[in-house]
């Protein structure tokens, strides 16, 4: 097994506490993140679908990723900062705060988060997938029965299970994993497009509606700068703090629509007593 430390120059406020509180969940009871702690992941690396762990802590404005796996490294680094957003120049959004008093609280209470997404949109898709039209715990469940060792099986794996699931739902998900081999879920490819042409793509995949396509793009390429337009939750959130459409409201978050819509969302589950984690 290969090993590989790198180096990565975080541009703009980034701190691991506090994704790594993102990461794992927030809950009122649960204990914060204790500083310094390394962010530990086991991800399959898009387009190889190999099995890579990565290690990451931070000194200063550095992150430091200690990687180690049987594919392509390097690749596996590229991927960690883009689903860590640690691939985002972040020097701005600072500005968006002085534009926006509520998003300035949302830094306060937030300080560096960055936001912190799926291992790829072919997860993300998949998640979709088993959380439609059921509740997240039951999603959740159905998911664990399909890891190995911990891992999300690579598509061609996933298209030779017999998959014991309700509904539609190993359709789909055969979908998905055909998607997936034929790279129309490559996180690079998507974040290359503008995000309404990237979710107008993602919905060619059968079962993935409007929803689910927005997920995929926002959360599974986790592209920085993005408006969900499907996230009920979110809307009404802006509804109640700022008593205008989203749409109207989010133009002075640019460029980071995305990254201001899951503060508020985080800030939302806070308040509700909801969690604070990546799907």
């Amino acid at each position: 097994m290969a090993h590989h430390s790198v180096e990565v120059a975080v541009q703009g406020p980034w701190s691991l506490a506090t994704s790594r509180e993102f990461w794992e969940g927030f809950t009122p009871a649960a204990l914060p993140a204790r500083p310094g702690e390394a962010l530990r992941a086991t991800f399959l690396v898009e387009g190889e679908w190999r099995r890579a762990s990565v290690s990451v802590t931070q000194r200063g404005a550095t992150a430091v990723l200690d990687l180690s796996g049987e594919g392509d490294l390097d690749l596996a680094a590229a991927q960690v900062c883009r689903f860590l957003s640690l691939d985002v120049d972040g020097r701005a959004w600072p500005d968006v705060g002085q534009r926006d008093p509520v998003i300035a609280s949302a830094q306060a209470l937030l300080p560096g988060l960055r936001l912190c997404g799926f291992y790829s949109p072919y997860e993300a898709a998949a998640w979709s997938v088993l959380s439609q039209r059921i509740r997240m715990s039951q999603a959740a469940v159905l998911k664990a029965s399909l890891l190995r060792e911990g891992v999300f099986p690579a598509p061609a794996e996933l298209l030779a299970l017999d998959l014991d699931l309700p509904g539609r739902k190993p359709e789909y998900l055969r979908a998905v994993a055909e998607a997936a081999l034929d790279g129309l879920l490559d996180a690079v490819t998507l974040r290359s497009l503008k995000p309404a042409a990237a979710v107008l793509a993602v919905r060619q995949v059968k079962g993935l509606g409007p929803f689910a396509a927005e997920l995929v793009v926002l959360r599974g390429a986790n592209a920085p700068d993005a408006v969900p337009h499907n996230e009920s939750r979110l809307t009404d959130e802006v509804a109640q703090r700022y008593g205008r459409p989203l749409a109207e409201v989010s133009e002075a978050w640019r460029p980071y629509r995305t990254w201001a819509a899951v503060h508020l969302r985080v800030l939302r589950e806070r308040r509700l007593g909801g969690a604070m984690a990546p799907a």
